[in-house]
């Protein structure tokens, strides 16, 4: 069981004192979180690609690059790359980079990504949204599976007979797909035999586990090994030394960002009872001291089939010193938890 963190390095208002940090400041942040989450134990940290203002990562290789030499054995991977709207070769190179700079550690999350602006930044049409993806996508793995490659489509001029460089230390570099809870997008993964990342930040996680299930029958149709396929799960959450304490820290930076989004995307209001709602021990958020979060990673573990999780951490801006508390307190109380019961339960398991 793979414990990490994920963020999308927001650089929205501080809900106390309205102060917007700077994108350098965050930057900075983010990676000083990445090395503590390296010195705690944690297996993974994710970076997401935004491009608009209240974001600060557009370019998540080059941040985990940043981070990459100050760190020794935590993986490093992007929490999405927007593929749609990207060039897969400069895609591959920044991760072929980042691979050989972190000795191995780097993967790529790919998606079609919730928000939409790097699709005109890019001069990319949104009527081609789910075509870009699946040729890119195309591209992405052939690169991945031979140096020099021959390619044509119709979104990307085409390559003949080219090589793509620097090479990975991994072959190959991971690929993983991350999905909303599309069917479509499960499929698509588990027919390639690629790990798949959920994204589960609302209702109840257990709704992911026929999503789950489905992954797995695709895959197996298509021949691959389902046991060596991870399958990683992406959620909100916040760790304190007691579960109001969290929730009351959580709280604030989650409403406003939620409502942001919300008015952007036709929502209703973000309550505290909404939030409260979803702190439940079947709900989305994984709020609460080490021994309660722990507590909701090991269930879904169990129901739904997790293999690797990620916390995402923080949902709008909070304190850095809090932020890196949460990571700190993941690392060492909530990590050895899950670790510890997962052993027990996967060999409990066998031995039947």
């Amino acid at each position: 069981m793979e414990i990490g963190i994920s963020t999308f390095v927001e650089t929205t208002p501080d809900v106390q004192t309205g102060e917007v940090i700077s994108h350098a400041q965050r930057l900075r942040e983010v990676v000083e979180e990445i090395v503590l989450a390296d010195q705690v134990g944690l297996d993974i940290f994710g970076v997401g690609e935004h491009h608009r203002k209240d974001y600060a990562a557009s370019s998540p290789a080059v941040l985990l690059a940043a981070a990459a030499s100050q760190t020794t054995r935590i993986r490093l991977t992007s929490a999405v790359t927007v593929l749609s709207s990207d060039d897969p070769v400069r895609v591959f190179q920044d991760f072929a980079t980042l691979d050989g700079i972190s000795n191995g550690r780097a993967e790529i999350m790919a998606g079609r990504g919730s928000f939409i602006e790097s699709f005109p930044l890019f001069g990319y049409d949104l009527n081609h949204y789910d075509e870009l993806f699946d040729e890119k996508l195309d591209l992405l793995l052939k690169i991945r599976e031979s140096e020099k490659i021959t390619w044509s489509g119709v979104h990307r001029p085409a390559i003949n007979n080219l090589g793509i460089y620097p090479r990975p230390v991994q072959n190959p570099l991971p690929v993983w797909i991350g999905s909303g809870g599309n069917t479509e997008s499960v499929i698509r993964a588990g027919l390639l035999g690629l790990p798949l990342v959920l994204a589960i930040i609302g209702g109840s996680p257990l709704q992911f586990a026929p999503l789950v299930k489905l992954y797995k029958k695709a895959a197996a149709q298509a021949g691959h090994d389902v046991s060596k396929l991870p399958i990683a799960s992406h959620s909100h959450g916040f760790i304190a030394e007691d579960n109001q304490q969290a929730a009351d820290m959580f709280f604030p930076s989650t409403q406003a960002s939620m409502n942001v989004i919300g008015r952007e995307r036709g929502w209703g209001q973000y309550t505290r009872a909404s939030y409260d709602a979803a702190r439940r021990f079947e709900g989305a958020l994984y709020v609460g001291d080490p021994e309660t979060v722990a507590e909701k990673i090991i269930h879904l573990r169990k129901q739904v089939g997790i293999t690797r999780f990620m916390l995402h951490v923080p949902l709008g801006t909070m304190p850095h010193k809090d932020v890196m508390r949460a990571i700190e307190l993941l690392g060492t109380q909530v990590a050895p938890i899950v670790r510890a019961e997962i052993s027990r339960w996967e060999a409990e398991v066998e031995a039947k």
